[in-house]
């Protein structure tokens, strides 16, 4: 029996029904479907679902943002098309299944030993042999050996012109066909189970008893009823935020439009959220001890969950999803950025916000986030270029061989300590995103620095500022530095000191060309000179390379740069020394270290000419309160999954491993009426043709008529 593609022909007058109920329950229907539906599966990998709407138009421009969310890719596995797919590929398989089961059924009942000897003889696999023993003694032979090999047998008495024959019908594999059942019942119950634990059933709801998606913000206990399920919703999936020390019986179902409320028959307390780290500083555990509070009883259930190792309690379950800040405290201190800045402190909340003004500007200062651990790699990446000489050929092939996990980049992961997250927000409700880290960072191409970093939008990656660590490693020496540049006086007096150590007091006219050199190269550099690009003032060392692509020939400027730099490095020396004299430091010594921070210094004060901020905000100090993330579901069609997966993994090997064989032998009389002999002819049947099926039939003809090639 061979599984027709074709789908049911009714017996109806209508023309377009038949023509309907054939194709939806047509095979290659079923398939279509299921085509459609893996195509749809790869988009919702691809593109992140349920994602703001700024960010696909951030990341795609707002014409295919607004032609995504218009065909529904924004939230592939819960739009209106992608359901009515599933539910179509429900009702098309199941009558797949329905049309071909009565006849598998039936097929597998069936010995087929009615074929009639000439047909035997046009199989692919047969034989002819004459037996030393009478029709009737090699059939019970022939069928003893096969039962005991594992075949079901059928004997088959006949009478003809010639006397009586026996037909031997054997039948192995069967289980074959019932892989095809099993298979196909498992794509129905897969997307049966995906429809119940999917949206299917939280859209009804909306649809029938009028909840409506919330879009505002607020408390959670604000929220009102039409925007809230029931704690008896028979499915859903969302998530639930607690802070150690806090209760929450809440959770958030996301849609395309807004969010729904689930309420839970029970409050889940976080008790302490822990988290492990590798040597590395890599996280190798999270869990949650909590306790989970029965409404209705009053019961306290203690619990941990872990990643992978859910709890449940009333067909819920409860799993470890991510974690977050739960309102941590900061203490943040404003290091001034520009010349009108000021230092000061601030308190704040993370999740909270805070007004700061700069004069007549106002700005909101959003505290984001406060991660206590951040682990970076400083392996460094591979060069681009290489040493032919240096090239060990068998070290390379070897660095691309073997596991998986091998690379060829060398990794070394480090704890760079706490970090501090916040965005500043202006009138018009523009806002930027800031990084900084509290502790200075040792760089692998030079000393410790502080990095700040800057970003415009979410889609962007960060740009940081690296300002080099003092002696007491703080970042007070380059703010001192920094306020010192935009000073006159300051400029001048660091000027006057450097033109009296470079020159020998007995040539007063070099000292002067000199020091009037270091006082025009000092104040390009400040941004205090007259020198502009594109009608705005430039600073650091882009404005230095300005002037002289504006004053000095091109075939002199690479020694005259290197002059001016020198210059330039002496002179910010000197301006250092002038601070660290002010602030009663003693001054810096000689050396490579000292020759490291100022190489830092002129580039992080070139680079801060273009910090977007008036001032940037350090972590002093902090209090942390973490808060778990929890994934609370109720799934009713995951048994109903689990039950698919099994079948399709039963069925797949059944179709592929099970052959199904049939054999036949005839024994007929022998002319002439002879009793103890019998003309035999055998043939197999197999549903692929393998060497293995070769082999088989070999070995059967050897038993069977005792015929050897």
């Amino acid at each position: 029996m061979s599984v027709s593609t074709h789908g049911l022909r009714l017996r109806n007058r209508s023309h377009a029904l038949r023509n309907a109920v054939e194709l939806l329950s047509s095979m290659r229907f079923s398939i279509s479907l299921l085509t459609v539906i893996c195509i749809a599966s790869v988009i919702g990998t691809v593109l992140k679902q349920n994602e703001p709407a700024v960010n696909y138009v951030n990341q795609f421009g707002p014409f295919w943002a607004a032609i995504f969310k218009a065909a529904s890719l924004t939230s592939v596995y819960s739009a209106w098309w992608f359901l009515l797919i599933l539910a179509f590929l429900v009702t098309s398989t199941s009558l797949c299944i329905a049309r071909n089961t009565p006849k598998i059924f039936a097929d597998l009942k069936a010995y087929k030993e009615n074929v009639r000897e000439q047909s035997l003889k046009a199989f692919g696999h047969k034989a002819e042999a004459a037996l030393a023993e009478a029709p009737e003694a090699a059939a019970n032979r022939i069928g003893k050996t096969l039962v005991s090999g594992g075949w079901k047998v059928k004997l088959q008495r006949r009478e003809g012109a010639q006397g009586v024959g026996w037909m031997v019908a054997a039948k192995a594999g069967a289980a074959s066909k019932i892989g095809y059942i099993a298979a196909h019942s498992a794509i129905v119950l897969v997307c049966v189970g995906g429809l119940l634990d999917g949206d299917l059933i939280v859209r009804a709801q909306m649809l029938l008893r009028g909840k409506t998606p919330y879009a505002g913000g607020g408390m959670i206990a604000d929220v009102k009823p039409e925007h809230r399920m029931a704690d008896n919703n028979p499915a859903f999936r969302g998530n639930i935020l607690v802070a150690e020390g806090t209760q929450a019986s809440t959770a958030v179902l996301s849609q395309s439009d807004g969010v729904v409320l689930q309420d839970l028959p029970f409050a889940i307390e976080l008790k302490k959220f822990i988290v492990e780290y590798y040597s590395t500083g890599m996280p190798k555990l999270f869990a949650s001890d909590i306790v989970i509070h029965d409404k209705a009883t009053g019961e306290k259930i203690p619990a941990r969950v872990e990643v992978n190792h859910p709890a449940s309690y009333k067909g819920i379950e409860i799993y470890q999803s991510s974690f977050d800040d739960g309102g941590s405290s900061v203490k943040l201190k404003a290091v001034p950025m520009g010349a009108a800045a000021k230092a000061f402190e601030m308190e704040g909340i993370i999740g909270g916000s805070s007004e700061i003004s700069n004069g007549a500007q106002k700005l909101t200062l959003e505290y984001t986030g406060l991660r206590v651990i951040n682990v970076e790699n400083f392996g460094g990446a591979q060069a681009s270029g290489a040493d032919v000489r240096k090239v060990d050929l068998g070290q390379s092939i070897n660095s691309h061989l073997g596991a998986a996990n091998k690379t060829v980049i060398k990794k070394e992961l480090r704890n760079v300590g706490p970090s501090i997250n916040y965005k500043l927000r202006d009138a018009s409700g523009q806002a930027r995103e800031f990084h900084n880290y509290m502790l200075p960072v040792d760089m692998a191409d030079g000393g410790p620095v502080f990095l700040m970093g800057v970003r415009d939008t979410p889609a962007d990656n960060f740009r940081y500022l690296r300002v080099p660590a003092d002696d007491q490693g703080s970042m007070d020496g380059f703010v001192r530095l920094r306020a010192a540049l935009a000073d006159p006086s300051a400029r001048q007096e660091a000027v006057r000191r450097y033109a009296a150590k470079a020159v020998d007091p007995s040539r007063p006219e070099l000292a002067t060309q000199l020091a009037a050199s270091a006082a025009r190269a000092l104040a390009l550099f400040a941004g205090a000179d007259a020198n502009q690009k594109d009608g705005k003032p430039t600073a650091g060392l882009q404005a230095i390379s300005d002037f002289m692509e504006a004053n000095v020939p091109e075939a002199e400027r690479p020694k005259a740069g290197e002059v001016l730099v020198r210059i330039l490095n002496g002179v910010l020396f000197e301006l250092s020394q002038l601070t660290r004299e002010q602030a009663g430091l003693k001054p810096l010594e000689p050396g490579d270290k000292t020759q490291a921070y100022m190489t830092q210094a002129v580039l992080s004060l070139s680079d801060a000419q273009l910090y977007p901020a008036p001032v940037s905000f350090q972590l002093q100090d902090f209090k942390q309160v973490q808060a778990s993330v929890f994934q609370v579901a109720r799934a009713p069609g995951r048994n109903i999954v689990y039950l698919g997966c099994a079948l399709l993994i039963l069925g797949v090997f059944a179709m592929l491993y099970i052959r199904e064989r049939r054999v036949w032998v005839w024994l007929g009389p022998v002319a002439g009426g002879v009793e103890d002999q019998s003309h035999a002819v055998m043939a197999l049947s197999t549903n692929r043709k393998t060497m293995d099926g070769d082999r088989e039939f070999e070995q059967l003809k050897s038993k069977l008529l005792q015929v050897t090639s």
